[in-house]
């Protein structure tokens, strides 16, 4: 089998790492199939690690990343084509630079432990830089429904990631094996043995309860689709102040009870409710509609000169805004443009994206004052839930109870909006905590510790209630030592690939003889 793949045309070898790629992309919501995830990261590592020159594994790296990226990030394209292309393009290169790290790997006689290694540590690259990184299709985030889903509360996303390419490497290993059956048989039962221990997570509970709070929801709804999915100015505003009103009413008519405060999404209200006179009318209105706080989203003006930044406020109905927190994690060329001065001129359309966001920088804590107490409530706003370090803050912070706020009008009808709800769906899982999702079209709901959904709205109808949510306390050990074991992993990569390098030129007149490497390839 070895000797067959090494055999295979360059461009035979890059078009099935472009169809193996563009196949891993249903492993990802909406589809969800992550069986088909694993054989495709199996197949990438066989086509990886057999390629007769580094050339051709980085051929087979880029084209395998442009499979995946230009399918399953095609919901960008409803903004900018262009940006969706770019960003294609960039994440391929980091693909392009895993089938190397895959090739080299093949040299060890440990190489599916070490295989797995350069996705965590590739991962880890990807998901930092540029720009602050682009996290977004890691493999640890389609685990949620299989039988690892147990390992996310005790390692976190970045050991889910390991776990699911060891067991992909362990098969790719079984097909490279030239040991005869017993070893081949060792190889899927490894397997299977790395996939039964999800179970290990049952040991984890969620955080310990400390009592509950009655928090209320607010679907605003809004126009919905690409660039001006958002409508005129103050449209969201006085969509989700009318659906406030209706769940007022219906407090009233005893329908829901009477919550200690109400959830807005992000881009509740769309613009600067400090500086724009209405929209701290219509704020205010909706705040004395229910009479308790309201956490709402909005967009402020500043902190300079035709900048902004998304924020979650709580405002109460006697005292006014109260804790603030500020998006740490911005979607670029989205919210903000890197080298602006430079592209702009080059390509207009970029102007569409506005003022540039400007980041904060605390986490994602926020003290709700209640009559008789203060809750604290840890908040992530969007493209944030793709962020280990920022999700983390928030429990690390002291929160008692989660929610995300999202603006997802913009990408209704894609599956953008299913792959963030997936993404959640996994942070609830790491934290074992409750997670309120509020959106402005859709997909808002309720997800359990485990994982699993308790309810979701429909997408683009406004929409309102309120849920009673424990207050927990308590961290995961994935809240503490998922960071670590990912930097440790990618550093324990780093050094076992150079010491491959420094062995390699040492004894580079044996390999070239085939006699001393596992694969029997000649780099």
């Amino acid at each position: 089998m070895t000797d067959r793949l090494h055999a295979l045309p360059w461009w035979v070898r890059g078009s099935l790492a472009g169809l193996t790629g563009a196949t891993a992309s249903l492993g990802f919501a909406p589809v969800g199939w992550w069986p088909v995830l694993i054989g495709c990261v199996a197949a990438f590592s066989l086509l990886a690690i057999t390629a007769p020159g580094w050339r051709q594994a980085a051929l087979t790296g880029l084209c395998y990343g442009l499979g995946l990226y230009l399918i399953a990030i095609r919901w960008l394209s409803v903004i900018f084509t262009e940006a969706m292309l770019g960003l294609a393009g960039l994440e391929a290169v980091f693909l392009a630079g895993l089938a190397l790290l895959l090739r080299l790997a093949g040299r060890s006689r440990y190489w599916p432990q070490l295989a797995a290694g350069c996705w965590v540590l590739t991962e880890y690259t990807f998901s930092n830089q540029p720009f602050g990184g682009f996290p977004w299709l890691r493999l640890g985030y389609t685990v949620i429904d299989s039988p690892l889903a147990g390992v996310l509360p005790l390692v976190g996303v970045p050991g889910a990631t390991f776990a699911v390419a060891l067991v992909a490497q362990l098969l790719a290993w079984t097909v490279l094996s030239a040991q005869g059956l017993r070893r081949r048989a060792l190889g899927l039962g490894t397997a299977v043995v790395v996939l039964l221990s999800g179970t290990l997570g049952l040991l984890v509970p969620a955080g310990t309860e400390t009592g509950t709070v009655s928090v209320g929801y607010v679907q605003g709804n809004a126009p919905g689709g690409g660039v001006y999915g958002l409508g005129a100015p103050r449209t969201l505003t006085r969509n989700h102040v009318a659906e406030t009103e209706r769940l007022a009413a219906k407090i009233a008519a005893g329908e829901v009870a009477r919550p200690d405060f109400v959830v807005w999404p992000e881009n509740g209200t769309d613009m600067d409710p400090f500086t724009d006179t209405l929209t701290n009318q219509l704020v205010k209105q909706a705040v004395a509609a229910v009479n308790v706080p309201i956490l709402i989203g909005t967009i402020t003006d500043g902190p300079g000169p035709n900048e902004r930044q998304t924020a979650a406020i709580v405002w109460d109905p006697v005292t006014g805004a109260q804790a603030r927190y500020d998006k740490r994690n911005l979607v670029p060329f989205g919210e903000w443009v890197p080298l602006r001065g430079l592209l702009e001129p080059l390509f207009p359309v970029v102007a569409y994206v506005g003022a540039q966001s400007i980041p904060g920088t605390g986490p994602g804590v926020l003290n709700v004052q209640l009559p008789d107490r203060t809750v604290a409530v840890g908040d992530l706003i969007c493209y944030e839930v793709a962020y280990d370090a920022t999700v983390h803050d928030t429990v690390l912070g002291g929160a008692q109870i989660n929610v995300v706020q999202s603006s997802n009008a913009m990408y209704v009808g894609t599956t953008q909006v299913p792959q963030q709800f997936a993404i959640t769906r996994t942070r609830a899982a790491e934290l074992r905590r409750d997670v309120l999702v509020v959106t402005t079209t859709g997909t808002s709901g309720l997800i359990r510790p485990d994982g699993s959904v308790a309810f979701t709205l429909p997408e683009f109808q406004p929409a309102s209630g309120v849920v009673e949510l424990p207050l927990r306390s308590g961290l995961t050990p994935a809240v503490w030592l998922s960071g670590w074991l990912e930097l440790g992993g990618s550093l324990i990569t780093v050094a076992a690939l150079a010491l491959l390098v420094v062995r390699g030129r040492r004894r580079e007149p044996v390999r070239q003889n085939g006699s001393d490497d596992p694969i029997q390839e000649t780099p």
